[in-house]
């Protein structure tokens, strides 16, 4: 295992991105067994990130990280350990980032 990282906690969410979060969970009256799905889509090259309110499912482990809702499939739980999601406002709009260690 990487050093410095929780397996009780394997993704951080910062304080913006977390109210973020809440906020679209919030005002799209999204009930409250979604959670914020964290996962990798394609792969070599190729791979994506994915972020996302989703339902919790079979192989998913769920997190209660800092007030919100995580689901990681444990297939996926290698490749997102250690992330950061974040948010960012800039001239061009604002979003959600995401970075590894």
């Amino acid at each position: 295992m990487k050093q410095g990282i929780d397996i009780e906690q394997p993704v951080q969410i910062s304080p913006e991105a977390r109210v973020q979060i809440l906020e679209t969970l919030r005002a799209n009256k999204i009930p409250a067994e979604y959670g914020l799905r964290v996962g990798i889509r394609g792969g070599g090259c190729g791979a994506s990130w994915v972020l996302g309110f989703d339902t919790p499912g079979e192989t998913d482990e769920v997190y209660a990280l800092d007030g919100v809702r995580v689901l990681i499939d444990k297939k996926h739980l290698l490749y997102v350990l250690g992330l950061t999601i974040g948010y960012e406002r800039h001239s061009e709009g604002s979003g959600f980032t995401v970075e590894r260690p």
